[in-house]
């Protein structure tokens, strides 16, 4: 038995997909993932992104999760169709060659315009919760760069800013981490040291392929960023992607 098996006889996953495609080949998609899907079943059971593999592809080997976004995490996930594009993606990744760029609405205000963090992680326990620490010795090498696309306030008058995020590394919660490193904890995210517990304002906005036929994806921010991103006066770029209809009917 799978591991999931008994969690979809549970919950089918409808024929409407919950995602968009953004973008879409014979060798891979890249979905739009909402916040709070996984993209792996959890113990507790519950669907997540794989419930809808089948919808996606009609071989009998794959689909295959490129890489990983966290549960509250939304936004570009690449997903591949066949085991070649699947090598071919990760190899891209492992060499630093994907660009992957993630918006962030924080707290507060950074010290200044732009920045680079370069600051090793390592997990560490504390009160039954693990996270990422930034360390001296003994961390993975992590670099993030960033920028400030905004300031303002939210409704309730806190100061908060817009930040672009260009992960040069992939760790663990790195976006997370190095957010709450430099001051700015990302809102919604208590483990990392923001003041209100919520919905998690992250998101994986775009990514870039160089492979033989280049990739690139951009996602539009979910409805509860698009919400303070009105309330501080913050106007999203528009949105020039072509998307497929949220209803797959696969042809490969």
């Amino acid at each position: 038995m799978k591991p999931h098996a008994m969690s979809r006889a549970v919950e089918q996953p409808s024929a409407t997909l919950p995602f968009t495609v953004l973008y879409r080949d014979n060798r891979l998609v890249v979905l739009d993932k909402p916040p709070g899907l996984p993209v792996h079943p959890g113990r507790g059971g519950g669907q997540s992104v794989e419930d809808w593999f089948p919808a996606l592809s009609r071989h009998r080997n794959g689909p295959w999760l490129a890489h990983r976004l966290d549960r509250d995490t939304s936004g570009c996930l690449v997903v591949a169709l066949r085991k070649q594009a699947l090598v071919a993606v990760q190899a891209c990744l492992a060499a630093g060659k994907a660009r992957k760029t993630y918006w962030a609405i924080v707290q507060g205000a950074p010290d200044a315009a732009q920045g680079v963090i370069d600051v090793p992680l390592a997990r560490v326990e504390h009160d039954r919760q693990w996270r990422m620490q930034p360390v001296k010795t003994g961390g993975q090498p992590a670099r993030t760069r960033w920028r400030v696309l905004g300031t303002g306030h939210d409704g309730a008058g806190q100061p908060i800013s817009w930040l672009e995020l260009v992960l040069e590394t992939g760790r663990t919660h790195q976006a997370r981490a190095h957010c709450a490193a430099i001051g700015c904890p990302i809102r919604g995210d208590t483990r990392y040291g923001a003041r209100d517990a919520g919905t998690l304002h992250l998101m994986s906005r775009s990514i870039h392929l160089p492979l033989d036929v280049p990739v690139h994806a951009t996602a539009m921010p979910p409805e509860h960023m698009r919400r303070i991103m009105e309330q501080a006066g913050w106007t999203a770029p528009p949105d020039n992607v072509e998307k497929e209809a949220a209803r797959c009917s696969p042809t490969h």
